[in-house]
């Protein structure tokens, strides 16, 4: 048999070992807790706060035009000259609508986002030829017409484009050449957005062609199948083709 004095000093034991435990457990938990709430509001700060606080003092910072392209120097948009008929066109980007109309299937009526958003883009670096003896090298970037014209699915029978502009101004292309070589209607140049004074929204880039065949400040495309219509220049003289290797004028 046991003694009465030892059986009640394992029973102690027992009891302290069991509260050493509890505290322990307890101990432990706490800072479980503590860590959990740390990392969750160093969470919050660097997703919420940080990135409200980071919004709040971002700057934009004025665009660059670029000078240069795979080694070769570009021109300025400053390097260009004032020669549109009326004056630059101020468009509004937020009203302005791009009608394709005449032999298609699919008549288009477009904003701004959605030529832009639509369309893929592409960049080529073409070199304007003006009649009055002054040449520019921009690296243009925006939307094949083809690829609007296939949207809007060109009838059998066409063979002509006419392009028409906010001022007024107009001329046309055989629809052959805007396909086979590509030509887009740009929304940049040299990296940066078309000033008003350089076509906004839209500049034809005609390579190849004289200058009056870069249309400025589209706002309708007609598919047509009358090769002879004369544009504004065309009507007055200067050559329908537009061709580089020919002179301007007859």
């Amino acid at each position: 048999m046991r003694a009465a004095g030892e059986e009640n000093y394992k029973c102690g034991q027992g009891t302290l070992e069991n509260r050493t435990l509890m505290t322990r457990f307890t101990t432990v938990s706490l800072i479980i807790t503590l860590l959990v709430i740390v990392v969750a509001a160093l969470y919050l700060s660097n997703n919420i706060g940080f990135l409200n606080l980071t919004e709040k003092n971002v700057t934009p910072l004025t665009s660059v035009e670029v000078r240069e392209y795979q080694g070769e120097r570009l021109s300025s948009i400053a390097d260009f000259r004032e020669n549109s008929i009326r004056g630059p066109q101020y468009i509004d980007k937020e009203t302005y609508r791009l009608n394709v109309s005449g032999l298609v299937n699919n008549p288009l009526d477009l904003s701004y986002d959605e030529v832009v958003n639509t369309y893929p883009h592409y960049t080529k670096k073409v070199t304007l030829f003006c009649v009055e003896g002054w040449d520019v090298t921009i690296l243009w970037e925006g939307h094949l017409v083809s690829d609007i014209l296939e949207y809007a699915d060109v009838l059998p029978g066409a063979n002509t484009v006419i392009f028409y502009a906010a001022d007024g101004y107009s001329t046309s292309l055989p629809l052959g050449y805007i396909r086979e070589r590509d030509i887009i209607m740009a929304f940049r140049m040299n990296g940066l957005e078309l000033p008003a004074e350089r076509g906004f929204p839209f500049q034809l880039v005609a390579e190849d062609r004289w200058g009056y065949k870069w249309i400025k400040w589209i706002n309708r495309i007609e598919v047509s199948s009358d090769p002879s219509y004369r544009g504004y220049w065309e009507s007055r003289g200067y050559s329908q083709t537009g061709d580089l290797n020919r002179s301007f004028f007859g």
